[in-house]
């Protein structure tokens, strides 16, 4: 199954989702300062776009770096289920 295909039907297509909306589907167990903090600081491995070069321009996920982030957690799961039950 295409991951990005998937992501693409959830938000209707948008190139950049708000970095708000990634954080509330995928991280709600964060502030949406939390979230950026990690971000910014290496702990989540998600790239941020902004709009413009301004520090309060509007920050998103591209839809394809969210793709891959999904997919590499994923990966990383399915290895350990593999370790322990395998």
């Amino acid at each position: 199954m295409n991951t990005a295909f998937l992501l693409m039907a959830q938000y209707n297509g948008h190139a950049v989702i708000p970095a708000d909306k990634v954080r509330a589907d995928y991280f709600p167990h964060l502030t949406l300062p939390s979230f950026l903090r990690k971000i910014n600081d290496g702990g989540i491995a998600l790239p941020l776009v902004t709009i413009e070069t301004s520090q309060k321009s509007a920050k998103g996920v591209h839809l394809q770096d969210l793709a891959d982030y999904l997919d590499a957690r994923r990966a990383a799961a399915k290895r350990d289920f593999l370790k322990m039950h395998g």
